[in-house]
């Protein structure tokens, strides 16, 4: 009974280390096999305008902080002369914001994505 004991308690010794490898393993491979990619055209071009940038970033999402500190995320949907419309808005799907272009200190937005 004593070996009986012995025994199981040693296989499950060793296949909880077995596991903890597993575990240690296979997440470094998978993400080895992940690569880092530029996005196709997304680009800042540091020459030009708020307004211009923006432009280029039309159907794209962004994130955009005002001087007064918030920030809205969306789509880019138009940009106008002083104006901009965001839509689908982050935690307001059903909304769209309509933002002076002159208060907007930042524009954010993705560049690089993972490619498997």
């Amino acid at each position: 009974m004593m070996k009986k004991v012995k025994m199981l308690s040693s296989v499950g010794i060793v296949l909880a280390f077995v596991f903890f490898v597993a575990l240690l393993i296979f997440p470094a491979r998978a993400e080895a096999k992940a690569e880092m990619v530029g996005i196709e055209g997304v680009n800042y071009n540091v020459g030009s305008s708020f307004k211009d940038n923006l432009e280029s970033f039309v159907g794209k999402k962004v994130y955009l902080t005002l001087d007064s500190g918030k920030t809205f995320a969306g789509f880019v949907k138009k940009v106008g002369e002083h104006l901009i419309h965001l839509e689908k808005l982050d935690g307001k799907e059903f909304f769209d914001a309509l933002i002076r272009i002159e208060h907007i200190s930042t524009i954010d937005t993705r560049f690089r994505d993972f490619q498997r």
